[in-house]
């Protein structure tokens, strides 16, 4: 191993050795029990080291963040023998992944310890979870982006049926574990196509070869098709959509917020990484289906959405629809501007997610989960700034000014136009005004609608600060997005650059 080596996978292998660490050193600190004097059934029962994995997981991730955001003035770099490769749309991505699993673990403490879900297991899993979309979103090989898409599947499934007493949550975790494991076959059966007609698993040496015209494109063609649906099902589009809402249902708020927010990022990276880097000589195969895939979620996702009066529910269908834009910008793919578009609109909905999840978690109190639009009645008279934090949030996703949301969706229109795509600009349009109408009425029925029973706020102060600067950045990079937008360009243009 090389000194390079070692300095490429050095964050993986600290947060690697930490995570073990931290499982190990729990067993060794006491349980605690607090009981409510007078009270003889009111005990509570603290496991061991859940606070002590908590507050150095808290450390770990902002000193992982820090690390990626001082690399990201690297060169590209290509490690372990072409196995793993840093670049600056790597950094950017597992720097915006810690600070998506930070904040979620924040937003989710109170939550997790009314439904005594607050233990070490939990956050391991998570961390463990975010190594695999570091491995997934350096991957260069395809044995290593497989490796990565498992390693953060893989403890996404217990996490999801972790609430034992839960028949929805056990039941979501079983239709979670079963398609996942459906998809990955489709994708690993694409991928040994793929190394069936070229004979490597290196993603420079897969591109070099697909681009002679002397490979059987019609073995390539058929790898393709495969790669596509494995790769529609991580993002969650249609027609590969289905385990979504039931997921996002029937998994605790917590674990949904783990599975909307940091992996679509991974998705993101892996998507980018096998059909630009690897497969763009195929263009011709695959652009049509991304085209397809993404109009089918931009109008299934919006449609369906309106039906639906759970929260979680809704915003899965919402989550489809959104991945339909994430796609659209795919299509430019000669543009780096398009690309960075996508990038943007991606990093972005992640922040928006964060902040809608960590609303109804912070609305929901031992005994009562905020599911419904029910429990948002009358939000605006109860508590009128966690109200105008579900108005941006809201704002956010259906993309009207001067949220991020809007500036997101701007860039990937005009990257569409510039294409030359302008029929599918206007499919995109008319969806996303279909999709106003069901943010909206969640801003009807916080301020104008009568509350139908008490509005509790928990969490801690902290939570609430974070949730408040939350809505803040979704403001101020509406406003003023050419910041990000810049990173995303540069990171977007030194990576392409290097590959």
């Amino acid at each position: 191993m090389q000194a390079f080596d070692l300095y490429a996978i050095l964050p993986e292998l600290v947060l690697l050795v930490v995570t073990c660490l931290l499982l190990v050193a729990s067993v060794y600190v006491p349980e605690r029990v607090t009981s409510t004097p007078g009270v003889e059934q009111d005990i509570f029962h603290t496991p061991r080291g859940v606070g002590f994995v908590y507050f150095f997981s808290i450390i770990l991730l902002v000193f992982l963040i820090i690390a990626f955001i001082g690399r990201m003035g690297d060169p590209a770099l290509v490690a372990m023998n072409g196995l793993f490769q840093s670049d600056p749309f790597s950094n950017l991505l597992k720097a915006c992944s810690c600070g998506a699993v930070l904040i979620s673990l924040i937003y989710s403490k109170q939550y997790l310890m009314d439904r005594a879900l607050f233990r070490p297991d939990f956050i391991v899993l998570a961390l463990l979870a975010l190594l695999g979309q570091f491995v997934l979103i350096s991957g260069a090989n395809l044995l290593t982006l497989y490796l990565g898409l498992e390693l953060m599947a893989l403890p996404t499934y217990a996490l999801v049926a972790m609430r034992h007493s839960s028949e929805k949550s056990v039941e979501a975790g079983i239709k979670y574990f079963i398609l996942g494991a459906l998809a990955s076959g489709f994708l690993l059966y694409g991928m040994s196509m793929l190394y069936g007609v070229t004979g490597s698993l290196d993603l420079i040496e897969i591109f070099k070869t697909v681009a002679d015209p002397r490979v059987n494109h019609l073995v390539m063609a058929f790898g393709l098709v495969f790669i596509v649906s494995g790769l529609a099902f991580k993002l969650g589009v249609v027609p590969f959509h289905m385990w979504v809402p039931d997921v996002y249902q029937g998994a605790p708020t917590a674990v949904t917020l783990m599975i909307a927010a940091a992996p679509k990022l991974a998705a993101f990276a892996l998507l980018f990484r096998l059909l630009v880097n690897t497969l763009l000589p195929l263009l011709g195969d695959w652009q049509p289906m991304l085209i397809l895939l993404a109009v089918l979620s931009l109008l299934i996702g919006n449609i369906t959405a309106i039906a639906q009066t759970n929260l979680k529910r809704m915003l899965a269908y919402s989550a489809i629809a959104q991945m339909g834009f994430v796609l659209l910008g795919m299509l430019s793919v000669f543009d780096d501007h398009a690309f960075s578009a996508a990038l943007f609109y991606v990093i972005t909905y992640v922040l928006t997610t964060l902040g809608s999840f960590g609303l109804l978690m912070l609305l929901s109190r031992k005994g009562y989960d905020c599911e419904t639009l029910s429990g948002l009645k009358g939000l605006n008279k109860k508590h009128p700034w966690f109200a105008f934090v579900g108005l941006v949030m809201m704002f956010s996703l259906a993309g009207i000014p001067p949220t991020v949301g809007f500036a997101a969706k701007l860039g990937v229109l005009e990257a569409l136009v510039d294409a030359e795509h302008t029929f599918i600009a206007i499919i995109a349009v008319m969806a996303a005004l279909i999709g106003a109408f069901y943010y909206l009425r969640v801003v009807k029925v916080m301020y104008f609608d009568e509350p139908e029973h008490d509005i509790t706020i928990t969490g801690s102060g902290i939570a609430k600060g974070l949730l408040g600067l939350n809505c803040m950045l979704v403001l101020v990079l509406g406003i003023v997005p050419a910041g990000l937008m810049t990173i995303c360009l540069d990171a977007m243009r030194r990576t392409l650059l290097g590959s």
